[in-house]
């Protein structure tokens, strides 16, 4: 499986731009960060992809997992982002546009 690979150097919004087109390609969307900097940077990516695809009529969530991977021979812990796509009726894109503390289901 492959996995945008995200660092704390990474731009956000370039990489919401990568998971906003590769939702609308219908390609899975699987996100790889080393280190609190590079996970910080990753959650903002799909936070700011998420605002990128709601007027569009998607909505993305995410779910976070650990993995031991190998860098340069040394075992690190990677945390894995699994972003999950779902399609918005247009009274969903409403009611999430219209507040804080409404939430569509």
């Amino acid at each position: 499986m492959d996995y945008l690979k995200v660092s704390s150097k990474s731009s956000p919004a370039s990489v919401a731009g990568a998971i906003a087109g590769m939702v609308k390609d219908g390609v899975p969307v699987n996100i790889q960060s080393v280190g609190a900097g590079a996970v910080n940077q990753a959650i903002k990516a799909v936070a700011i992809a998420r605002g990128f695809l709601i007027p569009t009529g998607v909505d993305i969530s995410c779910a976070p997992t650990f993995s031991d991977i190998d860098i340069d021979g040394q075992s690190r812990t990677a945390i894995r982002i699994a972003v999950y796509v779902h399609r918005l009726s247009p009274s969903d894109a409403t009611t999430i546009e219209q507040g804080a503390g409404k939430v569509a289901i």
